[in-house]
Parts: structure tokens; C-alpha cells; sequence
């Protein structure tokens, strides 16, 4: 069964587990999208090159109409590119029919040369798998369907002794070529795997596993700038009286403190928001599409409550955090700005004993 399993992981996740691999596959879409968009602008510069080889060449003459028809495949899958999200099935869909047409294009070479045994068909069955990063149950596939219409094909104008012998050349480039994409694959996979963890290391805070402060920057910016977002809410909480724990306890404990409600705020938040850890006992929670006030104030209210359930050694001295609330509406472009609203709610909760929720508001 472990041998089984191995080739299924290698056919059809590149050598890794299932989740590894969903993980890091918008990665290597990313990484197809611009490797192939890069090919599409050099497809359109040598076809057009050819096609206006053949209006001064009339050797090339016959295939005008050819390289004429591939120059506009090529600008209109080159356009497609830059219409199509980096990450989108249909870029990956347009990167496979562009494949197919180079196969095709080889066919048209040989059959100008039928008594020639097969060249550009053998090159770009070793070629086009090391430029495609998918599973490589899919890329065998491609080459097998593409193998056996190049054969059908040119058995019937090739003569029978070059068609064997491309028949050989064909059926085992095309095994080498589907290894070299498995190989290919596997190894630029672990390359974003190695990153991926690379960057979660650089953007975790160690203490509570939550983001980071340069981690917080970073992806508050990405969603104040794409533009789709256009209200959310920004806390800004931090313990009460968190000097007074490391001075009293030590800081052994102050850090239980800080890990025990990153964790709390790990669990209680999902996906749609960014939380994490600014300094010190600060932590930033920012959710998106809301900028309701009364549900702001549940949210900030029930962060209050679960966190009360947080001990210290002493069983007479109660956990508490403060909270500070800015709300955005689409204004503010830099994280900083709508963090200097909520850190100045932040310290106005402070000051209050008695009010442990502060929303900003114009005139603090």
C-alpha cells in the first residue's frame, strides 16, 4: 500500500500529501501565469516574425495561412493573460490549449517533411512539461492524447518505415517526457513548500502564533488598496494592567498571559479576520465588511467575557483587557491611519477603569 500510495502522490499531488499540496496550489498557478504569460509575448514575436518570412520567402509561402492563424491564437491567448486572475482555473485552462496548439504546430512541421523522421515533435514532448507546474496525472494526459494524434496522423503520409520509426521515438520521448514533468514538478513544489513555510516563520509571532506585527501591516494594506472592501472594524485591545503582572508574578507568567489570549483570539476568530499581535500585551483584531457599531460592541464584548476566564496566581486579582474601536469606510489607505484611531479609543478605554469598550470618535 505505501508503494501505491507513493505513485498516486507523485501522479497526481507532485510527490506530496493531498492538503500539502492544496495548500501551495494557487503558488504554483501563480507561478504558470507568469512563466507562460512571458511564452505567449515570445510565441507572438516569433510567429509574426514567421508570417512576415513569408511574404519575402516563397519557400515558406504554403504556410502563410498557418502562421497567420497561429499569430492570432497567440495574441489572443497573449491578451487573455492579462485579463484573467493570476490564480484562476481558466488561466491554467488557456496555458493547456496553448500546448495542444504547439503539438499541433509540430504536426503541420512534419508533415511539410514526411520523409524526415519527427524533430520539433519530440522537442516539445520533452520541453513543454518542464514549463508547466500541475499535477502530472494531467500532463500525461496531454501527451499521450498528443502522441496518438501525431501518430495517426502522419501514418497516414508518412512512409511506413520513417512512421516506425517515429512511432518508437514517440512512444518512449513520450514516457521520458512525462517523467521529466513528475521530476520537474516535485521539485518546484517542495520550492514552494520551503517558501511557504519560510514565510509563515517570518510573519508569526512566537509567542502566541498569531501574525506579527509586520504580518498585521502587511495584510490590513492589501485589503485597505484592492478596493473591494469597503468597511470594517479595527480593535486595538491590550491588558489591564499588564506592568503590574511581570512585576508582581515574573515575566514567565506575564508571557502565559500574552500566549493564553493569542490563543483565545485565534479560536474565536476565523479566516475572514486578520488578528494578531502588535507589541508587548497589544493585539490588533480587524474584520472585514462591517462597520455596524452594535455589532462591533458584541464582538468587542464577547473578546471581554471569554477573556475573563484567563487566571493569574492569585486568585484574587481578575484578567482584564480594554479594547479601542476605529471603524472604517473606505477613507483610509495605510493601516497606520486607522490604527491611530483605534490605539487613541485604546487609551481613552484606559483612562476609564469603569469602561473597558471606547469607539473613536472626531474630537478625541
Amino acid at each position: 500500500m505505501g508503494v501505491i500510495r507513493t505513485v498516486r502522490n507523485y501522479f497526481f499531488y507532485c510527490g506530496i500529501e493531498k492538503d500539502e499540496y492544496n495548500a501551495i496550489k494557487k503558488d504554483a498557478y501563480v507561478s504558470n501565469f507568469y512563466v507562460w504569460r512571458a511564452l505567449h509575448i515570445l510565441m507572438v514575436i516569433i510567429f509574426a516574425f514567421l508570417f512576415l518570412s513569408t511574404l519575402f520567402n516563397g519557400l515558406l509561402e504554403s504556410n502563410r495561412l498557418f502562421y497567420l492563424c497561429a499569430l492570432a491564437y497567440s495574441m489572443l491567448a497573449c491578451i487573455s493573460f492579462f485579463i484573467f486572475r493570476k490564480d484562476s482555473l481558466a488561466a491554467q485552462l488557456i496555458i493547456y490549449l496553448s500546448i495542444s496548439f504547439l503539438f499541433l504546430f509540430a504536426c503541420f512541421i512534419t508533415q511539410n517533411k514526411p520523409d524526415i523522421p519527427a524533430a520539433t515533435f519530440i522537442v516539445f514532448l520533452l520541453v513543454a512539461p518542464m514549463f508547466m507546474i500541475d499535477k502530472p496525472f494531467f500532463m500525461a494526459i496531454e501527451l499521450c492524447c498528443a502522441s496518438a494524434i501525431f501518430l495517426i496522423w502522419m501514418r497516414a503520409i508518412k512512409p511506413h518505415d520513417v512512421w516506425q520509426m517515429d512511432m518508437v521515438n514517440v512512444v518512449i520521448f513520450t514516457v521520458i517526457g512525462i517523467f521529466l514533468n513528475i521530476v520537474a514538478n516535485s521539485v518546484r513544489i517542495r520550492e514552494f513548500i520551503l517558501r511557504r513555510q519560510i514565510d509563515i516563520q517570518k510573519d508569526t509571532d512566537d509567542l502566541t502564533g498569531l501574525n506579527n506585527k509586520g504580518a498585521l501591516s502587511r495584510k490590513i494594506n492589501v485589503i485597505l488598496n484592492d478596493g473591494s472592501t469597503k468597511n470594517a472594524v479595527m480593535m486595538v485591545l491590550d491588558v489591564d494592567r499588564f506592568k503590574s503582572i511581570n512585576d508582581n508574578y515574573g515575566h514567565d507568567v506575564g508571557d502565559d498571559v500574552i500566549g493564553k489570549l493569542g490563543r483565545f483570539l485565534g479560536k474565536r476568530f476565523t479566516d475572514d479576520a486578520i488578528v494578531g499581535r502588535f507589541g508587548g500585551d497589544e493585539f490588533i483584531v480587524f474584520i472585514k465588511d462591517t462597520c455596524d457599531i452594535s455589532e462591533a460592541h458584541d464582538i468587542a464584548s464577547g473578546i471581554i467575557e471569554g477573556t475573563s476566564d484567563i487566571t493569574l496566581p492569585d486568585d484574587r486579582q481578575r484578567f482584564s483587557v480594554s479594547i479601542g474601536i476605529a471603524l472604517y469606510r473606505g477613507l483610509e489607505k495605510d493601516y497606520s491611519d486607522i490604527f491611530k484611531k483605534a490605539d487613541k479609543a485604546l487609551y481613552r478605554s484606559k483612562a476609564d477603569p469603569g469602561k473597558k469598550i471606547c469607539f473613536y470618535e472626531q474630537d478625541m
